[in-house]
Order: structure tokens, then C-alpha cells, then sequence
């Protein structure tokens, strides 16, 4: 029988929107206390640096952030700059204040970028690697002592399908979530001896800025239209003919907060795309 979450706190970061929106839904629907923190959520004291949104696609809107904050359920939202200690800190500060605790720390928070090696930017590949593996780690830090006090601590990485192989022009991409699949498992190991589990999910082709904006090829100019073009395109790429959910990533990420026994796994959820 799976552990249950009722009343455990936490906290998702690059939860406002997207895949982590939808692991924000399922775990508050499964009645954990949830706490939002997103480089889109103003900071208490803004910068240029913890404020940033140029990027290869837009960053969270309020909106966005609104629509996660007003899904039924006990949630609430955080600035963070996962690149940053002081940042992360102070986001798992907030949590503790609001609620007391720290159950589940769902690392979520990524970027992508693509191009061939000869025309790629040093900056890019740089800020690739501090959101989607230096924020592991220093969001995991930062959240530790909460995490062994609970005595049923989970961690949950969101790596990708790019983590277990590599794709043509996605050199920075791949390398920062094969990373991420490798922390994930030494992390499994080095905090058994505490109880807190350690596990990442791999996603495969989710509809999210991340794709409608950068990664799929089109000359489409409405949402619509993207979405028109990325459902055609994923139903002649992945073996079940369907591109994945946000809610299919929440339900992964539900499974290994709430399964006891199950640590050191990078489990794919991509439609029999990628079988390892």
C-alpha cells in the first residue's frame, strides 16, 4: 500500500506552469499542501538578475501563475532563482514559515536550448546547466534538514527522455539532464541511510512552452495552430500515437512520492518512445 500525502507539504519548483502545473494539480488533489516557487513569482526584493525572462521562450505569466494558485487545493506560491543559494533558501524559508514543513521537494525547474556546437552560445550552455542541474543541487541542499526531519522525505528530478539519449543539436540539453539522471542516483543512495527517496521522471513530448516555442519546427502564429501541428506530429513519432499530459507527468511523479520501496529510478513516461 502507497504512502499517502494528505497533509504533507511540497514544494515544486517552476510550478506556475506546464509540466510543473500539472504535478502542482495532482499532488494538491491528492491533498498534500503545496508551494509553488517559480522564477515568475515576484521577488520580495527585485533585481535584474532574479527577474530575468530573456530567454529562448517567454517565462511564466501572472496568469499562468494564477490559474495554478486557483486549482482546488491548498497552494500557495514563492519566488525562486533556482541558480541561486540565497534564493533557494529563502523559498524553502517560506514553505516551513507557511506550513510548517517539508515533505516532498519536487526539483522541476528547466530550460532548453538547441544548436549545432560550432554556432552555440557559452552563456547558453552555462545558464542550461545552472537552472537544470546546479538548481538540483542547491534546491536539495537548501531543503535537506526538513527532508530527514520528516522521516518520509522525497525528492522527485525532472530529468527527460534527453537524459538517457542524445539528440542532434541538443549537446547542452542532453548533457544537463543526463546529469540530472546521475545526481538523482547518487542522491538515491547517499540519503537511503535517512529515508528520504531520491527519483526522477523522464518526460517525453508534453506540449509546453518548451516545445510549442522553440523546439517544434512550424510557422505557425497562433496556439491553436501549434498545438494543431505538435498532436499531428506526435501521433507519427510515439508508438501509442498521443503526445503525454502535464497530468500524465503529475500522476508519475504521485507514484514515486507515495511509493515506499521505490528509489534511484528515472522512469520514463513517453508513450513507448524511449524504452531502456
Amino acid at each position: 500500500m502507497g504512502l499517502s500525502i494528505t497533509d504533507k507539504v511540497a514544494l515544486v519548483t517552476g510550478g506556475a506552469r506546464g509540466i510543473g502545473a500539472g504535478i502542482v494539480a495532482t499532488l494538491a488533489g491528492a491533498g498534500a499542501r503545496v508551494m509553488v516557487a517559480d522564477i515568475g513569482v515576484s521577488a520580495p526584493e527585485a533585481t535584474p538578475d532574479a527577474t530575468e525572462t530573456d530567454w529562448r521562450y517567454s517565462l511564466a505569466s501572472d496568469d499562468e501563475l494564477r490559474q495554478t494558485l486557483d486549482l482546488p487545493g491548498e497552494i500557495t506560491a514563492t519566488h525562486v532563482d533556482v541558480t541561486d543559494a540565497t534564493s533557494c533558501e529563502a523559498a524553502v524559508a517560506a514553505t516551513v514559515a507557511r506550513f510548517g514543513q517539508l515533505d516532498i521537494l519536487i526539483n522541476n525547474a528547466g530550460i532548453v536550448d538547441s544548436g549545432a556546437i560550432e554556432q552555440f552560445e557559452e552563456a547558453s550552455w552555462d545558464r542550461i546547466f545552472a537552472v537544470n542541474t546546479k538548481g538540483i543541487f542547491l534546491m536539495t541542499k537548501a531543503a535537506l534538514p526538513h527532508l530527514k526531519s520528516s522521516g518520509q522525505g522525497a525528492v522527485v528530478n525532472t530529468a527527460s527522455i534527453a537524459g538517457k539519449k542524445g539528440y542532434p543539436n541538443m549537446s547542452a540539453y542532453c548533457g544537463s539532464k543526463f546529469a540530472a539522471i546521475g545526481i538523482t542516483q547518487s542522491l538515491s543512495a547517499e540519503l537511503a541511510p535517512d529515508n528520504i527517496r531520491v527519483n526522477a521522471i523522464c518526460p517525453g513530448m508534453v506540449g509546453t512552452a518548451m516545445w510549442l516555442d522553440h523546439l517544434l519546427p512550424t510557422n505557425a502564429t497562433s496556439v491553436g495552430q501549434k498545438n494543431d501541428e505538435f498532436e499531428s506530429a506526435m501521433a507519427s513519432t510515439i508508438p501509442l500515437g498521443r503526445p503525454q499530459s502535464t497530468q500524465d507527468m503529475g500522476e508519475a511523479v504521485l507514484y514515486l512520492v507515495t511509493a515506499p520501496n521505490v528509489s534511484g529510478v528515472s522512469l520514463a513516461v513517453a508513450g513507448g518512445f524511449e524504452m531502456n
